[in-house]
């Protein structure tokens, strides 16, 4: 396995495959801790053999040289040949014995942390980085999650005076970070800042970057005020990254936050930074925020773009403060700016959404006229207007000059045209639509097929709705509360309370569970046909259930009662539920009770 990795290496004799493992039984053996250098002999004989025996090879083959010294050999002897070196080793050589140690053949020694972290330093100072890293994996590998604070320590103690501080602990961060260990490798940046060594700004990168991509935005941002606190340079690029990933999960105090330290830091906030910011306040709802920071741009001589003209106009038209987004399209205008097909779209849509059609048409010519080419999201906006308005027909039109621009329309303008046919009752052109999706290989969603059961519903064909409603099942497409109740309410206006009956239990048993408005439209079915006993038991069952009933459910029952009941059934009524009557029950109350006042004999 290791062998793999030292490929790189030629020493004097070939290592044999390595296992790089140290103790891991520390209840039984602690990591070595190096004796002062003032208890070191010059003249270990161990040193003194091991060193010959690299010296020897390959005239006497080393596993033989060593075999009668490894009852005796330890760690601590391999940790002072490195650091002596009294025989002026070569740094491959030493290194290659190293491997050697950690074959499999060698089962009675072990390698310790200390050894691991002096081979490291000892490769590194030799400017053998390919090798240090791969023993660094090996260490972070075994010691795993939470280990920093042992290991920098260990690192810590073995580096004696070599100068192989910058390199090492920048790879072991960076080692971290290739394990999937984040915070361990964090935790290593603040014991270098703590013991005064300098990491690399790149490895610096890097960590925040991996932060960046498991979306622990909060930790980057605190992590990187530690750095520019260290004296790195700051960047407005990634101040400006930051805060538009804040913006984007709507974490407006952390974002600002960011943008404010850009001054702190001797930065002047570009457009791209003022823009961010405000986009992420309007994607809130908070225009006035926006605004002022519009102003602020100006004062600060940062000229707002399309882009910025663009954000506020989003917001306005989400707001529909047409007007005003007309008073600020026309300021972009005067400044010479010129929107681009978004800024035209937003506008598009919001005079749609606004229900002015005729002005999100003279928005599309003077796009035009720019020369400007609308792509499907502008047109499928102009065709949502048309059909919202009832203008089946100019839809159609815009399609077809849309087909011959070479746009083929989508889900979406199909789920578009065939909900606004349902609504004006063109059935035949809707299902029409239907099969040139299936044609065209669109997939049918559940927009689509909720807008032909209501069109359905709407024309009095629930047979037909509840048809479609099986195919929707078919293809694995679910159901809502509210499709379920549309088909419910067509069946007890035709008096099929039966069937409005299981599809309530069939919607119980898929999961999906039934509101207010799907026990009123079932409730009004019984008391349409003086069904009170079923009436009754429905209430029941929706209390038991937790469902609260609303004025609608009692207003049923009453008008039931006084249709197919007794006085004495409106007066419990009453009485159990404290109802103030509404015009519409009055008028059923006294309705009823002249009813059954002109059905008694005179005295």
């Amino acid at each position: 396995m290791a062998a793999k990795n030292f490929s790189r290496i030629r020493p004097p004799f070939p290592p044999p495959p390595c296992r790089h493992l140290y103790s891991t039984a520390t209840a039984a053996t602690k990591w070595y801790t190096p004796p002062p250098s003032s208890q070191i002999q010059d003249s270990d004989p161990i040193i003194t053999a091991l060193s010959q025996a690299v010296q020897n090879f390959p005239a006497k083959p080393l596993q033989v040289s060593l075999k009668q010294l490894l009852p005796s050999l330890n760690a601590r002897h391999i940790i002072k040949l490195i650091r002596q070196n009294p025989h002026s080793l070569s740094p491959v050589s030493i290194f290659s014995l190293f491997t050697t140690l950690s074959s499999a053949s060698n089962s009675t020694f072990r390698h310790t942390l200390h050894s691991y972290c002096t081979m490291i330093h000892f490769l590194s100072t030799h400017q053998m980085f390919s090798e240090a890293k791969n023993l660094l994996q090996i260490v972070v590998s075994r010691k795993g999650k939470d280990s920093a604070s042992e290991v920098f320590a260990a690192f810590l103690e073995t580096k004696g005076t070599l100068r192989s501080d910058i390199y090492v602990f920048s790879a072991l961060i960076t080692a971290y970070l290739e394990s999937g260990l984040v915070h361990d490798a964090i935790q290593c940046f603040r014991l270098c800042k703590t013991h005064k060594f300098r990491v690399p700004f790149d490895t610096c990168r890097i960590v925040l970057d991996n932060l960046m991509k498991s979306k622990s935005f909060k930790l980057v941002w605190g992590l990187y005020k530690e750095i520019l606190e260290c004296g790195y340079p700051a960047s407005l690029y990634f101040f400006n990254i930051l805060m538009h990933r804040f913006c984007k999960v709507g974490e407006m105090s952390l974002a600002q936050s960011v943008f404010d330290s850009i001054g702190k830091c001797g930065l002047r906030p570009s457009v791209v930074s003022f823009n961010t910011l405000m986009n992420g306040y309007v994607k809130l709802g908070d225009l006035d925020e926006g605004f002022r920071l519009k102003s602020v741009m100006e004062s600060s001589r940062v000229e707002p773009d399309v882009y910025t003209y663009s954000v506020l106009l989003n917001g306005l038209c989400k707001e529909r403060k047409m007007d005003d987004a007309n008073e600020l399209f026309k300021e972009m205008l005067d400044k010479g700016l010129s929107p681009n097909d978004v800024t035209f779209t937003t506008l598009i849509d919001g005079h749609c959404k606004n229900d002015r059609v005729d002005l999100a048409m003279k928005v599309y010519e003077q796009m035009l006229s720019e020369g400007l080419v609308p792509d499907l999201i502008t047109y499928n906006t102009i065709i949502y207007g048309l059909c919202k308005k009832g203008d089946l027909k100019e839809a159609r039109d815009v399609i077809d000059e849309m087909s011959l621009k070479g746009l083929k329309p989508d889900r979406i303008t199909y789920t578009t045209l065939i909900d606004g046919s349902c609504k004006e009752g063109d059935l035949e052109t809707a299902f029409e639509l239907k099969k040139r999706m299936i044609k065209e290989k669109i997939e049918l969603d559940k927009v689509v097929y909720t807008a032909l059961i209501s069109g359905l519903c709407q024309e009095g064909q629930v047979v037909e709705a509840e048809k479609t409603l099986r195919e929707m099942l078919r293809v694995d497409q679910k159901p809502d509360i509210e499709t379920y109740t549309m088909i419910m309410d067509g069946f007890c206006k035709k008096g099929d309370v039966k069937m409005a009956s299981k599809l309530l239990k069939e919607m119980q048993r898929v999961g999906r569970s039934p509101n207010v408005v799907t026990y009123n439209v079932l409730m009004n079915g019984y008391c349409k046909l003086g069904q009170m006993r079923n009436a009754n038991m429905l209430l029941s069952a929706m209390l038991n259930l937790g469902v609260i009933p609303d004025d609608i459910t009692y207003n049923i029952l009453l008008d039931g009662y006084c249709k197919h009941g007794k006085r004495e059934d409106v007066s419990s009524l009453r009485s159990a539920k404290g109802l103030i009557l509404d015009y519409a029950s009055y008028t059923s109350l006294i309705g009823g009770l002249n009813k059954g006042s002109r059905s008694r004999p005179k005295d």
